[in-house]
């Protein structure tokens, strides 16, 4: 052997000559199709004709001459692709027999295959046809789309159920990593939910934003979407990159009935995202101020989230002061309010501001009612109590200022406190407790679950 050999070298010879045969190729190409795209033969254009009227006798003997299903027009369409978007089954078989495999993959100049061509054509039989000739199921357009994503953005089931029984790719991500899944999810699609899940598809994918499945739907509004999504293990408590939880994103989409379903299922109003906003922020931001004034104006909604552990203290956390013109002070730490984030979080949109507004400021005595249930001690600012002085629930709530909250309430609040918010919301916790189930029942509020008396629940 050469004392000199380096086998460092043969490699570098070895890339060289493959990265030249790929110029190359690559080269052919650039001079050889931009012709195809303008010089269009007179059979090519008898074929075509052929195909849009779906003159299947023509067809036959067009497609005969081999070197017209090789022509592309100004478009980048070639014979194939003119075929799969036309209705007739018959003529795209022809077409399709007639050409090589390798035009089953090509491309149009704007980047769509002949499968995904067929799937936004909504021409179920035509996807059929070429799943069962044997086309890949999983080739992108180059937007980054899947013709699974696209049969689900067209809404069509036929044509999901056709793919995923040729084995496409359930969970192959598109452009920013958005799946099929989430597709079905924002179009409200449960039957197509129900499809994907079935074929082993995910609940707990997520997006380029760190967005499930569930999030979309309750960003939606898709109350039936949210509620299957969750049966099939879908996590009611998931945070996106920006920190926002599935509730939040319900919050935004407006709709009363999936905040107060993800509130049934261990949802937290709690829980900020990265901004520092909490759910019912999002709500107001994105002016859905039918979701909260519903949700304070309907006391099953209003004691259902406080049931489920709304910190109802940060309520009264604000800068006015008592009467007497003294700022409040919280015994809890910061971390005891929001867990990781300062109570100045809350008091860029002080409660007692938002309340009083004129179109909320008829709810005033009865939601500090309401709230009064869950408190030990209530700091009433100035400004609310000027409110509340005017409402027909005053003379209830001075009298239970004035007056000492009983020991069992105040050891109900101290025990909650020391659970914490995740224990109380599992059933399994709670009977771990050494407490007779009466006691457990206080502890949770349920004689305030008016929500779980109307559906007669345990």
């Amino acid at each position: 052997m050469d004392a000199n050999y380096d086998p460092d070298e043969d490699h570098l010879i070895s890339y060289d000559v493959q990265l030249s045969i790929q110029e190359s190729t690559e080269a052919s190409k650039a001079v050889f199709y931009p012709e195809r795209f303008v010089l269009l033969s007179d059979q090519k254009r008898k074929l075509v004709e052929a195909i849009k009227q779906g003159h299947i006798l023509e067809l036959q003997e067009y497609v005969k001459y081999k070197y017209v299903l090789d022509e592309a027009d100004e478009k980048g369409w070639f014979p194939l692709h003119e075929a799969v978007v036309q209705p007739i089954r018959q003529v795209l078989e022809v077409v399709l027999d007639a050409s090589y495999k390798t035009l089953w993959e090509l491309k149009t100049s704007d980047g769509e295959t002949p499968l995904t061509l067929a799937v936004k054509a909504g021409l179920v039989e035509n996807v059929r046809t070429l799943l069962e000739k044997g086309v890949w199921p999983n080739t992108k357009n180059d937007k980054g789309e899947t013709p699974l994503l696209l049969a689900v953005k067209k809404g069509s089931y036929d044509m999901v159920s056709a793919l995923l029984k040729h084995h496409t790719s359930l969970d192959q991500p598109c452009v920013k990593q958005w799946s099929a899944m989430h597709e079905a999810a924002k179009q409200g699609r449960k039957d197509i939910i129900a499809l994907l899940l079935n074929h082993r598809g995910s609940v707990h994918l997520r997006d380029g934003f760190g967005v499930t499945p569930l999030g979309v739907a309750a960003e939606y509004g898709h109350c039936d979407v949210l509620e299957h999504l969750i049966h099939k293990g879908g996590d009611v408590l998931a945070l996106a990159d920006d920190g926002a939880s599935v509730l939040l994103e319900a919050a935004g989409g407006g709709n009363p009935d999936c905040v107060s379903l993800l509130l049934e299922y261990g949802g937290s109003g709690n829980i900020p995202n990265r901004a520092g906003h909490l759910p019912i922020h999002r709500a107001a931001y994105e002016g859905h101020y039918l979701a909260i004034q519903y949700a304070l104006n309907d006391e099953v909604m209003l004691r259902l989230l406080l049931n489920n552990g709304y910190q109802v203290e940060m309520c009264f956390d604000c800068m006015h002061g008592d009467i007497f013109g003294n700022s409040f002070v919280w015994s809890e730490i910061e971390e005891e309010v929001l867990p990781g984030w300062t109570s100045c979080v809350v008091k860029d949109n002080p409660f007692c501001e938002f309340i009083t507004v004129p179109w909320m400021k008829h709810l005033v005595g009865s939601v500090i009612r309401v709230l009064m249930d869950y408190m030990d001690y209530i700091p009433l600012c100035a400004k609310l109590k000027s409110a509340l002085e005017v409402q027909r629930e005053w003379p209830e709530i001075r009298q239970i200022l004035e007056n000492p909250c009983s020991l069992k309430h105040l050891c109900r609040l101290r025990i909650r406190r020391l659970m914490g918010l995740q224990r109380l919301c599992q059933p399994a916790s709670m009977e771990k407790l050494p407490l007779p189930p009466t006691i457990q029942r206080y502890i949770l509020f349920k004689e305030y679950d008016l929500y779980g008396q109307e559906l007669k629940l345990p």
